[in-house]
């Protein structure tokens, strides 16, 4: 047989009949192989700092998890409120420990003395209160009967204009003026309900006061336990910080706005006594200012009208009912723009639109307890964005 390589010798021969003289082609490794690692160790750190950055999550994945957020705020609300109101309280009694403290008494010993002289004051506030309040809220069906007579008396002018605009626009409209029918709908109230719901609510009160105590007590030793979990010393020193500075600013803050708040309700009080209320409930309508004022614009807006019903009950004169509105409307507005603002500073100034938004968000969630406590967490969050390297302008957005 014939070679066909002989027969035509324009055809390379095969690579297995290569000169073995000839030297060997060198092999370029593939980028990212073992070789090319093993040849340049930079190369694997440069092809890693050069991988893009992992893009965000889809919006839709933000609004569940923020819906999930607020609804297991609102369906654990019995075991978050009371947590959240004894951390409120302990927060009040820090700077109060700090001074024992340096006195040289046992933190336990110091916790206890501020615990029941609190106690003590809320209790003989209680029975202060408690006469004067039932009192009036028993006065309150039988006095509403004159204070229909005096609003009819005021609004006399406006009644007879809205009725002739409605006689005018039945007859335009060719409608009859007879009144409507009028369905009037009952509620009885289950006395087996609110007698259930005592021993609840007995619950509450000493979950508040018990978790208040370790709060002042363990709260340190818990704060450094948990800093000793973080791994490295940077967040270690920024978590310590945050806290420090978090304590600190709020205790500072809760215990001002409560002493300027009492302030607010002993000068209430002292006011309408001029004008001739007896003492004690001069005294309740001043726990009851001190007690609105810490739910900015909600708080005064409930105190005016409370103060409305209560000047047209205590007084016959149409003017002279005006006057304990007036009083505390005029109170409240040097308080909020000149005693806050001097004693608190810029540090604390929050936008009022924010802050209507949490005032809205945390009373639908929470209730009253909610507006009390929307104010102070809005100032923690603050506070937070403020140290976190990056987040400075959410702070600033706040204010």
């Amino acid at each position: 047989m014939h070679d066909p390589a002989a027969l035509n010798p324009s055809t390379p021969p095969p690579p297995d009949a290569a000169d073995p003289a000839s030297p060997p082609e060198p092999i370029t490794p593939r980028p990212g192989s073992p070789e090319t690692a093993a040849a340049d160790p930079g190369a694997d750190s440069a092809q890693t700092s050069a991988t893009p950055p992992r893009p965000p999550g889809p919006v839709s994945l933000l609004v569940l998890a923020a819906l999930a957020v607020g609804y297991t705020l609102w369906a654990a609300q019995e075991l978050i409120l009371p947590i959240l109101l004894a951390a409120f309280f302990a927060l009040v009694g820090n700077p109060i420990l700090r001074l024992l403290g340096k006195l040289r008494l046992p933190r336990a010993l110091a916790a206890l003395i501020v615990l029941i002289g609190g106690l003590a004051i809320a209790g003989t506030l209680t029975l202060q209160l408690a006469e004067p309040a039932s009192e009036w809220v028993r006065q309150v069906p039988r006095e509403l009967k004159q204070v229909g007579p005096k609003l009819r008396q005021m609004t006399k002018p406006l009644q007879e204009a809205n009725r002739a605009a409605q006689n005018f626009a039945r007859a335009a409209g060719g409608e009859s003026t007879a009144k409507p029918v009028q369905v009037v709908k009952t509620e009885l109230n289950d006395p087996y309900r609110s007698l259930t719901a005592t021993p609840r609510y007995v619950a509450q009160v000493l979950a508040v006061v018990l978790l208040t105590f370790f709060f002042m007590v363990f709260g340190e030793s818990l704060q450094r336990n948990a800093i000793a979990l973080l791994p490295n010393q940077q967040k270690k020193k920024l978590t310590i910080d945050i806290l420090h500075s978090i304590e600190r600013e709020i205790s500072r803050y809760v215990l001002t706005i409560s002493l300027i708040n009492s302030g607010l309700g002993l000068a209430l009080a002292c006011a309408l006594f001029a004008l001739g209320v007896p003492p004690q409930e001069s005294l309740l309508w001043g726990t009851m200012a001190a007690i609105l004022n810490f739910a900015p614009f909600v708080g005064p807006l409930i105190g005016i009208a409370v103060m409305l019903l209560m000047g047209f009950v205590a007084f016959d004169d149409p003017g002279a009912s005006l006057l304990p509105a007036g009083l505390y409307l005029l109170l409240h507005t040097i308080e909020s723009q000149a005693v806050t603002p001097i004693v608190l500073g810029r540090r604390m100034r929050l936008s009022p639109l924010v802050l209507m938004l949490a005032l809205m968000f945390f009373g639908w969630l929470w209730g009253i307890v909610g507006l009390l406590l929307a104010v102070p967490l809005l100032v923690c969050v603050k506070l937070v964005l403020a140290r976190i390297e990056g987040m400075e302008g959410w702070s600033k957005l706040m204010e």
